[in-house]
C-alpha cells in the first residue's frame, strides 16, 4: 500500500507540473486571432498578432468579405518563403505573371523589433524602398516563411552586411527552427503559423516556372476567422 500511495503521489506531483508547463507554453503565445485557409494542399491555422493592429484587423476583413477565396500561392521559393494574396490571381491563366495586383491602398507599416521571421511567421508583403519608403504593406498580398537554419558565423556575416543586430531570441531560432533574418526589419511580421507548417513545406516543394510561379495551381479555396 506504502508503495502505491507514493506512485500515485508521484503521478499527480507529474501532473500538476505539466499543468504548470503547459500553462506557461500557453501564456508566452502572443495574442491575436486565429484564420484558417484551406488550400489544396491541406489547412494552414495562423495566429494574427494584437501587437500588430492594423495588419489584424485588416487581414480580418480580407477573410470575412472573402477576398483570399480562390488565390493563389503564386510565388513559391524553396527554402525562403510562399508568397500569395495577389488579387490579379483568381483565375489567372496559366504563366500569367503574376506580384502586382493591389486593392488600391496600403497598411501602414508595423516593425516591431520583437517579431522577427522565424520560421512560420506571417509576413506582409510590400514594394520596394525606393517608390515605398515608408515600408507600408500591400493590402492583400501576404507570405509565410520557411527559410533555413543558420549557423551564428552566417548570423555574424549577415550582421555585418545589412548592419543588423541579432538577439539571443533571434539567434536561437534561427539556429534552431530557422527562418529568413535577412529580411528583419524591412517587412511588417503580423502573426505566425499555428498549425500546418507541414503544409507550407510542401507548397514550397512543388515545382515552379522561371517566375516562380507554381506549374500546377497551389490554390487558398476557404479562409475562415476562427471562434
Amino acid at each position: 500500500m506504502k508503495k502505491l500511495s507514493f506512485l500515485a503521489i508521484f503521478l499527480l506531483a507529474s501532473l500538476v507540473m505539466w499543468s504548470q508547463a503547459a500553462g506557461n507554453q500557453q501564456e508566452k503565445r502572443p495574442a491575436g486571432t486565429k484564420v484558417a485557409l484551406e488550400t489544396n494542399y491541406g489547412k494552414i491555422v495562423v495566429l494574427l498578432y494584437d501587437a500588430t493592429p492594423k495588419h489584424r484587423d485588416n487581414f480580418v476583413k480580407l477573410v470575412k468579405n472573402g477576398t483570399y477565396d480562390g488565390l493563389l500561392f503564386h510565388r513559391v521559393i524553396k527554402n525562403f518563403m510562399i508568397q500569395g494574396g495577389d488579387p490579379n490571381s483568381r483565375n489567372a491563366k496559366a504563366g500569367q505573371a503574376l506580384g502586382d495586383g493591389t486593392l488600391g491602398y496600403t497598411v501602414p507599416a508595423e516593425i516591431k523589433a520583437g517579431l522577427f521571421h522565424r520560421k512560420g511567421a506571417l509576413c506582409a508583403a510590400r514594394q520596394g524602398d525606393q517608390v515605398n519608403p515608408k515600408r507600408e504593406s500591400s493590402a492583400s498580398q501576404f507570405y509565410i516563411v520557411q527559410g533555413q537554419v543558420w549557423d551564428n558565423s552566417q548570423l555574424d556575416m549577415m550582421a555585418q552586411r545589412f548592419g543588423k543586430t541579432f538577439s539571443a531570441e533571434q539567434r536561437k531560432a534561427y539556429t534552431t527552427v530557422g527562418g529568413t533574418p535577412h529580411l528583419d526589419g524591412e517587412y511588417t511580421v503580423f502573426g505566425e503559423v499555428l498549425e500546418g507548417m507541414s503544409v507550407v513545406d510542401k507548397i514550397a516543394a512543388v515545382k515552379c516556372d522561371g517566375m516562380d510561379r507554381p506549374l500546377e495551381d497551389v490554390k487558398i479555396i476557404k479562409a475562415t476567422v476562427l471562434k
